[in-house]
């Protein structure tokens, strides 16, 4: 049987390493404790795997695993990380909105238009200082199918797409502690609103006009969590920023 030593070696990984391989989705929440056995288990993927099919997927690697590093030395004695991602990509089936056409004038004679929309991330975290952190991220991109006569006659069709990104980060502060406006701005692709309750909560989002690189990605996401622990006086912010 072809690949049978791989696919051993695939059941000896981590549950949740395993869903990642063969599925590229997993949700899961666990104490810091369990999540470095996890990633663990992903630090032997590169030199166990070498089938194309099973490779694990970037975001999983550079994205995911340093994300969880990071929360995991904020995360407070009994709290819990939970994850859930959705690595298959936005040619998934289930990500592609309905097929819409649009008016049209002039040599274009069809114009349909749709959106695939691909939340590929989600975060929560339980920290030290009693907050809770949440992240999500979501890549929404606007595909464009145009059938078009030229001044010879001749039809044409083109396909555009179009790709942002949204990150939204929500920390949610421990009863009693208070926001307070930095010194300086954030960059200008990020913004912060305050919602008074029981609870204050904090919520930064960012968005992008085009889906990062893989170098960037981590970065981008680092950029708009680190604003919510820059509207709470040191002692009662993590180290996470």
């Amino acid at each position: 049987m072809f690949w049978r030593k791989t696919r051993e070696a695939i059941g000896r990984f981590h549950p949740v390493h395993q869903r990642l391989t063969l599925e590229r989705t997993v949700s899961a929440s666990a104490p810091p404790g369990e999540w470095a056995n996890v990633l663990a288990s992903l630090s032997r993927h590169e030199t166990t795997v070498r089938r194309r099919k099973w490779r694990m997927p970037p975001r999983a690697t550079e994205v995911l695993v340093p994300l969880i590093q990071a929360l995991s030395e904020d995360t407070g004695p009994g709290g819990t990380i939970g994850v859930t991602a959705d690595f298959r990509g936005p040619k998934a089936g289930d990500k592609t909105g309905p097929k819409n056409d649009l008016p049209v004038s002039g040599r274009v004679r069809k114009l349909t238009q749709w959106f695939v929309v691909d939340p590929w991330l989600r975060v929560r975290a339980e920290l030290t200082d009693g907050s809770v952190v949440e992240i999500q991220v979501t890549d929404r991109i606007r595909h464009r199918r145009i059938s078009k006569v030229t001044p010879r006659g001749k039809h044409k069709i083109k396909t555009k797409k179009k790709a942002v990104q949204r990150i939204e980060a929500r920390r949610t502060l421990a009863k009693g502690a208070t926001a307070r406006r930095p010194a300086t701005a954030p960059p200008g692709w990020v913004g912060l609103r305050i919602k008074n309750g029981r609870r204050t909560t904090l919520v930064a989002t960012g968005k992008l006009p085009q889906v990062p690189g893989q170098d960037d990605q981590f970065r981008a996401i680092l950029t708009v969590v680190t604003e919510l622990f820059r509207w709470t006086p040191p002692q009662t912010s993590g180290r996470t920023a």
